[in-house]
């Protein structure tokens, strides 16, 4: 049988170590020989034997975080040995290698899978004034091993060694160490009393020393795990006791 489908960059690709690597630019396979936390419902194929457990938002202190803010990591945990697919509506993935002292900040819509060594916790993006539509909360991952994440489309990694400003809807994932804060871009005048407006009210800003990551794409706020929605329907307290 003959096909272009058959073509070398499409067939599997096999490494000797354990663990996670691009099989494309929208697959992320993991070579698997004891356990990884990945997103629930990202799994598109898997071979061996490999089990998943779902976490919820990655135990009790997160799912009360998540019960709280409406956001949160729906994560399920995979082990045993065999490789495993992972990918998320055909983002782009990227792979981002964490080391001792490392801490990087990301919007939890776009945490694809990582290794079981790292640690995260979901936190408040320092000041986020009530009239963003961005997320709130945000994952700080910290510790060493491998982390996937998405993007929609090629993004753009800024360095931030000047006030940086960047549209809360595009930016994926920074420096845990920048201070971030929210800018008013759209001013208040005739233009807006009028119904006229340049669509950018706010801006999110950036100070420090370290890098933002942009996509070129402006996706509804979606916090960490759409759960902006979830707040705008039943807020804090509805989203706690609705289970």
């Amino acid at each position: 049988m003959r096909s272009a489908l058959f073509a070398a960059e499409n067939m599997e690709k096999e490494s000797q170590q354990p663990g996670l690597r691009l099989q494309n630019s929208k697959m992320l396979k993991a070579e698997l020989n004891g356990e990884i936390m990945a997103r629930t419902g990202t799994m598109v194929a898997y071979q061996g034997q490999v089990q998943f457990q779902a976490l919820g938002s990655g135990g009790v202190g997160k799912w009360l975080k998540s019960k709280l803010t409406g956001e949160g990591v729906p994560l399920m945990k995979v082990s045993g040995r065999g490789d495993v697919f992972f990918a998320d509506r055909s983002a782009d993935v990227h792979l981002i290698d964490l080391e001792p002292g490392d801490a990087i900040s990301i919007n939890g819509a776009n945490v694809l899978a990582f290794d079981a060594s790292l640690q995260y916790d979901v936190k408040m993006v320092q000041g986020v004034g009530i009239m963003s539509s961005a997320g709130l909360f945000n994952c700080v991952f910290t510790g060493q091993g491998r982390l996937a994440i998405t993007t929609k489309g090629t993004p753009v990694v800024l360095t931030v060694d000047a006030p940086t400003y960047v549209d809360p809807q595009a930016a994926i994932c920074w420096s845990a160490s920048l201070q971030t804060g929210y800018h008013r871009a759209d001013q208040l005048g005739i233009g807006t009393l009028l119904g006229r407006s340049t669509g950018e009210a706010f801006t999110m800003s950036f100070a420090g020393q370290g890098f933002v990551v942009v996509q070129p794409s402006e996706e509804p706020p979606q916090g960490l795990a759409g759960g902006q929605g979830q707040q705008q329907q039943g807020g804090v307290l509805g989203n706690l006791l609705g289970g």
